[in-house]
């Protein structure tokens, strides 16, 4: 058990180099088979972590680079252990979702890597190296396999992205020079009382919050995603949105919180503005949609504002109560898992309808309960999961991020609830539109799901479900690190 994590890390770029030098039609069924294994660990890691320990767990430590006081240091807490079980579901769905060859395959196990490095890395100039891995094979999967306008969608993804990493180096670079550390606990620590003082604070915290900013998106560092999104290949939307941005949020709660109480507690309103701004103006861009995956992709900066709503308001007020505290950080880490579920699924659904129809536009369905009420309903299901519906995964976190908020800063809380409401109507007029009236001409022969696509869908549906109705066994993962993280931000 010692280096599993390292393992987890190595074993899908041993993948990614055995699918480079297999057969193209065997390439695929590799990556699968690499991410069984994967999978493996990771529920290994689940079945080993002790959930009572509020310490980081199964830690690796090694001498890298002395001279800048760089450590090899990976472990897990229980947010670190959702993001890799998380990573571990998303990634072999993406892989079913579409037929690939082998560069594709390759570039997808080494975004996978970078991943799970991402989420265990505990030393900041391990992260960023893990963090900026991730960038290249998302970027080089949207230029060379996207669809129309790849070249300028996948040019905008890097540059923004890009811009925002050298910020934050810059940032830490800053912050070394001062303190003399890159470890994560070691600045937490230093945090609480001030880890930096006058402009250099600001500046440092400017540069994280800009590079994090655009990694969730946040508004207004928002405007590469519909494009990205849109124009990736449909396995590589699903990654996006259901892991990679969430490499965004899980860097404001390791990083820039713990290491800014202070600035945090100053602008705490202005952030809070922001998040409110991605809620709404998000889902009112997602109502203004024609093509699905673009309304997909808008809603899925909407429901990452929750996230950072429940974030910011937790730490905008020093009087806030610990409970309040409790319900909305908890809400957070279950939004963080259930939308990455909810919005691979969606994209997936969105996949199927393109390769039968070849198109994707709302306009160009009609009817399709009479011709493929399976694809139909299954899907109603996911989209009934992302709004919020009791019963289904997506309820969980939001129910829990507008309790805990409303306690904290009612005003920005009220205002976001528009955000509920324009996706549920989003959500109505696209199945009445798609699911609802007379089947259109050019949808007559159009083949409800297949037995292959059944088994992707049925156990993610299940697993929505099982969320939704017993959430306790996730919440069980991550219950003593939000105790432990409140108490940094009380």
């Amino acid at each position: 058990m010692a280096h599993i994590i390292t393992a987890l890390i190595l074993i899908p770029l041993a993948g990614a180099l055995f699918v480079s030098m297999a057969r193209p039609n065997y390439s695929r069924g590799i990556a699968l088979g690499f991410n069984a294994f994967t999978a493996i660990l990771a529920l290994t890691l689940w079945r080993t972590f002790d959930a009572t320990a509020a310490s980081l767990q199964l830690t690796e430590r090694h001498a890298w680079i002395p001279a800048i006081g760089a450590e090899y240091l990976v472990g897990v807490d229980g947010l670190s252990l959702l993001l890799v079980l998380l990573t571990s579901l998303v990634v072999p769905f993406a892989f079913l979702a579409q037929r690939s060859g082998r560069g594709f395959c390759a570039l997808m196990l080494i975004m996978q890597s970078a991943l799970y490095g991402t989420f265990t890395a505990q030393n900041f100039v391990l992260w960023f190296l893990f963090y900026e891995m991730s960038l290249i094979p998302a970027f080089l999967l949207i230029k060379i396999w996207g669809g129309e306008n790849r070249d300028r969608a996948a040019t905008k993804f890097f540059v923004y992205t890009f811009l925002g990493s050298v910020a934050m180096l810059l940032s830490f670079l800053g912050i070394y020079f001062a303190k003399g550390t890159f470890d994560f606990g070691t600045l937490a620590v230093l945090g609480k009382s001030g880890l930096l003082t006058g402009k250099l604070a600001w500046f440092a915290f400017a540069g994280i919050f800009l590079g994090l900013a655009v990694k969730v998106p946040l508004f207004p560092f928002h405007t590469w995603l519909p494009d990205a999104y849109e124009t990736a290949p449909t396995g590589v939307s699903m990654v996006l949105t259901g892991v990679l941005s969430k490499m965004g949020v899980y860097g404001f709660v390791r990083l820039l919180l713990p290491l800014f109480p202070n600035q945090i507690k100053i602008i705490g309103p202005w952030l809070l503005a922001l998040a409110v701004c991605s809620i709404v103006f998000a889902s009112l861009a997602a109502w203004a949609q024609r093509d699905l995956k673009r309304m997909v992709a808008y809603l899925s900066i909407n429901h990452l504002g929750y996230c950072m709503l429940g974030l910011f308001a937790i730490t905008a007020r020093s009087t806030s109560s610990l409970i309040d505290m409790h319900a909305a950080l908890s809400g957070v880490f279950m939004q963080i898992f259930n939308h990455g579920i909810t919005a691979a699924a969606l994209f997936y659904y969105v996949g199927l309808l393109e390769q039968r129809r070849g198109l994707r536009g709302i306009d160009d369905f009609g009817g399709l309960m009479q011709r493929t009420p399976l694809l139909c309903g299954w899907m109603s299901v996911a989209m009934f999961s992302s709004l919020g519906l009791p019963g289904l995964n997506g309820f969980i976190g939001e129910f829990l991020i507008f309790k805990g908020s409303f306690a904290i800063a009612a005003s920005f809380t009220a205002i976001a609830v528009i955000g509920l409401l324009v996706t549920a109507i989003v959500f109505a007029r696209a199945m009445q539109a798609l699911f609802s009236g007379s089947l259109a001409e050019s949808c007559s022969a159009l083949p409800d799901l297949f037995r292959r696509e059944k088994l992707v869908i049925v156990p993610v549906t299940l697993l929505m479900f099982a969320i939704g109705i017993a959430p306790q066994f996730v919440f069980n993962i991550f219950n003593t690190t939000v105790v432990q993280m409140a108490r940094l931000f009380a």
